[in-house]
């Protein structure tokens, strides 16, 4: 089911990137994000509290709510910078590069949630990179 999910996940980030390079024309990219925020805020706490997930607020430890913030930091942080990108340049090139974050990614959680490294990882991992970089730079 997980594969599901990240399959739905990359067609809905596919999707957010188009229609946002479509949605800033002419938008600060600052407010754009803002008022994107406030659609996932609604959606995702329309969802808790459809599910009655609300409930479960009460048991995040400290160090869950610590982790949940500084991931919420990184995610807006991201998001202000990749709208910002999104507005100056091309989608085409933006995209890829905001997508190595997938390589960045694996790379952290090796060092810092100590998953294995495997030659498949490592395969997958440089795919990726020379992909970015045939589409950002080859002219």
């Amino acid at each position: 089911m997980w594969i599901i999910f990240a399959l739905l996940s990359a067609l809905f980030a596919a999707a957010t990137a188009i229609l946002a390079k479509i949605g800033i024309e002419g938008v600060n990219s600052n407010l754009a994000t803002a008022i994107r925020t406030a659609v996932v805020l609604v959606m995702a706490w329309g969802i808790v509290f459809a599910g009655g997930l609300h409930q479960g607020l009460g048991k995040i430890t400290p160090h869950n709510w610590l982790f949940l913030v500084l991931s919420g930091i990184a995610t807006g942080l991201s998001w202000l910078f990749y709208f910002a990108a999104l507005q100056k340049g091309e989608a085409s090139k933006v995209i890829p590069i905001d997508k190595s974050s997938v390589v960045l990614g694996m790379v952290m959680a090796f060092i810092f949630l100590h998953e294995k490294l495997t030659s498949a990882t490592l395969v997958g991992g440089a795919l990726i990179t020379a992909g970015t970089l045939v589409l950002v730079f080859w002219k």
